[in-house]
């Protein structure tokens, strides 16, 4: 009888052990970023949608970035395996089984577009189906071992899901969405190459092109500056197209203001010991720098 009760529990524990593996195989910190954005631009369209039907369209759309992570890291799986920041992922530890993720992701893939589909409409279920097309194959298969642009390019899958949102809510497109797609696709290099400067002996050991293995630290520091003021036109135009109000347009000028400043002062820094700091101070920020762009179109829209 008690040998029994221990083999359930056992069961149980390699069960719950598994589930919580494939949790981790879907990058739950992407998905809530997904969730997040996706939300905003749902919520921030002209059109108001059931509160059911959104809670399970954004269902949808996060399992389809769950799908993209995981076909990610089945494709990566022995370039993980090399890096300190990637080596405790589920398929190099072995909890996960390579070709299991695969046929995750694909079971994922195809459940994600079809829900979407069915509960919204084609152009939202196309878009999705397009950002894991992108992330997969254009991002993670063809350019990140082949080229250190391979960020910016790649960016553009992260940058969709508030712009699925927002067509899930109206069934179109328009400058709206289009303004949150240029906010992430321009401000993924600044934050990418950051985190690959202070991880550049990770991604040279697993051969990884990143820019400050193929361009140099300089340059790298040099690209971020530039992609941290390409923000300032960006962030400004919301406002021009009437989308946001004053009090987006205060804020987040003075937000990107800082942003430059502390890539500048990280450029400035020639081979300086601080260096390293400066990066992940720039990173740091950049996380927080997104999130409160986002927050101020909620909240620019309710004060209007």
């Amino acid at each position: 009888m008690t040998t029994n009760v221990i083999k359930k529990k056992t069961v149980s524990f390699k069960f719950s052990s598994y589930l919580k593996s494939l949790l981790q195989l879907m990058k739950p910190r992407v998905m809530s970023l997904v969730i997040f954005t996706c939300t905003v631009g749902l919520l921030t369209s002209p059109n108001q949608v059931p509160l059911f039907d959104s809670l399970i369209c954004i269902f949808f759309v996060t399992l389809g970035a769950g799908a993209a992570g995981a076909l990610n890291m089945w494709y990566e799986a022995d370039l993980d395996k090399l890096m300190t920041r990637t080596c405790l992922r589920p398929i190099p530890t072995g909890k996960i089984n390579k070709d299991h993720a695969l046929v995750f992701g694909i079971v994922l893939s195809i459940v994600s577009i079809i829900g979407l589909y069915y509960f919204s409409n084609f152009l939202s279920a196309m878009l999705l189906f397009i950002t894991i097309a992108f992330y997969v194959f254009v991002y993670t298969i063809w350019l990140k071992r082949k080229t250190p642009q391979n960020i910016v390019i790649g960016g553009a899958s992260g940058a969709l899901p508030p712009v699925i949102g927002w067509t899930i809510a109206t069934n179109s497109l328009g400058l709206e969405p289009i303004t949150f797609f240029l906010i992430i696709f321009y401000w993924t290099p600044s934050h990418f190459w950051a985190l690959s400067l202070y991880k550049a002996k990770d991604y040279a050991k697993a051969n990884i092109p990143m820019l400050p293995i193929t361009n140099g630290v300089e340059e790298t520091k040099k690209k971020i500056l530039v992609y941290s003021l390409f923000m300032l036109p960006i962030v400004i135009i919301p406002y021009v197209i009437g989308f946001s109000g004053n009090l987006y347009i205060f804020i987040s000028l003075s937000l990107t203001l800082y942003y430059n400043y502390i890539c500048y002062d990280l450029y400035k820094f020639k081979k300086n010991k601080f260096e390293l700091k400066k990066a992940k101070k720039v990173f740091s920020y950049s996380i927080f720098y997104l999130f409160l762009l986002f927050v101020l179109f909620l909240v620019d829209q309710i004060v209007k």
